[in-house]
This record gives structure tokens, C-alpha cells and sequence, in this order.
């Protein structure tokens, strides 16, 4: 069963997600992630089972969603006055907490569910905030790599290392991205 959306932004709808997503969180952190099942959240959060049910269909896709909220970035990426300094900045607070156990676990939620609803939306996030420090860059005059690059050539790399061989990239990793990002590739 799909996510299904809210019909209405606020209200008693999302009073109940927040409620959910808190007793979710609770929860998780009381008992420990493997003592979550659909009625203990429903009785936190003071609903019925059916409310979870009917909303994300199983305990997976209620997973991936607080993942979701918990992967929204709550400000923009800090101006440092230059593309790279931002994207620096950024990359190491993104990389580290994607290494870390909560970051890993949320990832698994993400991935783990059927359909593309949940990355689509991590992806987003991601997108915007490098959109947002390409458009600082571009008021400034400068001439940024465009999202997919440093998608492509920074960020995919290093969360396959995240994902894939357990290692957390460090600073250096990054730095020597950049670099390479900075670089001009030769055409073969």
C-alpha cells in the first residue's frame, strides 16, 4: 500500500502525523527499534491501529516516512561567501550524519520500502539545497557545478561507501572530491 498524502496541510490531520511521528520517535528511543509494532505506536500516540493502517499501510512505510521528516534539512546551507566554502560545509555535516547509526538507520527505512515516494523526496531535499547554494554562487559571479554534477560526482560516491562497505568518508574524502569536482575532465 502506498503513502497515502494528506488531504489537508494542517488541521486534525496533521496533528495525528506529528502525534504518530513523536510516539514513533518515543518509542524508538524507550524500547529501541525492535519493540516498534503498529499498536504500541497507535496507543502512544492515542489512536486507533486502523489510523496507521489506513494511512501507510504497514510499519515499513510508517518507518520511511518519519525517516523522511527527520532527513528534511531545517535551514538553508550556511553562506560562507563562496560556492566551495558552502558546498564544504555542507558536505561534511551531510556526510556525517548520513555515517552516523541514526543517519544509517534512516536510510535503510528510506530504501527499504517499495516504490521511489520516499527516496524521491530525500533526493529532493538534497536537490534544493544545492540549488540553493548554486543560485548564492551565481549572485556572487561565480561558476558553480550544477546539481547533477555534484550529485554524480561527490555525493554518490561517498553514500555508496555509506551504504555499500560500512566505511564513514572522512573530510579528506571529501576535500579530494571537490577537487576532482573543480577539475576538468578529459574527453576521451
Amino acid at each position: 500500500m502506498a503513502i497515502t498524502q494528506g488531504v489537508r496541510p494542517g488541521g486534525r490531520s496533521a496533528r495525528v502525523q506529528a502525534a504518530i511521528h513523536q510516539a514513533v520517535r518515543e518509542l524508538e528511543q524507550e524500547m529501541g527499534r525492535q519493540a516498534l509494532t503498529i499498536p504500541a505506536i497507535a496507543t502512544r500516540a492515542g489512536v486507533t491501529p486502523s489510523t496507521l493502517y489506513r494511512r501507510w499501510g504497514d510499519l515499513p512505510q510508517l518507518l520511511a516516512d518519519v525517516a523522511v521528516e527527520k532527513l528534511r534539512p531545517d535551514a538553508e546551507p550556511q553562506d560562507t561567501g563562496s560556492f566551495t566554502g558552502d558546498l564544504e560545509i555542507w558536505l561534511n555535516t551531510y556526510i556525517e550524519e548520513m555515517a552516523s547509526e541514526p543517519g544509517r538507520a534512516m536510510l535503510r527505512d528510506v530504501l527499504g520500502t517499495p516504490g521511489h515516494e520516499s527516496s524521491g523526496k530525500c533526493a529532493g531535499f538534497t536537490a534544493q539545497q544545492l540549488e540553493v547554494m548554486r543560485e548564492r554562487a551565481l549572485a556572487r559571479h561565480e561558476a558553480p557545478a550544477s546539481a547533477q554534477q555534484i550529485i554524480e560526482r561527490i555525493i554518490a560516491p561517498l553514500m555508496y561507501r555509506i551504504l555499500f562497505t560500512c566505511e564513514t568518508p572522512t573530510p579528506q574524502d571529501i576535500q579530494r572530491l571537490l577537487v576532482a569536482l573543480a577539475t576538468p575532465s578529459e574527453q576521451a
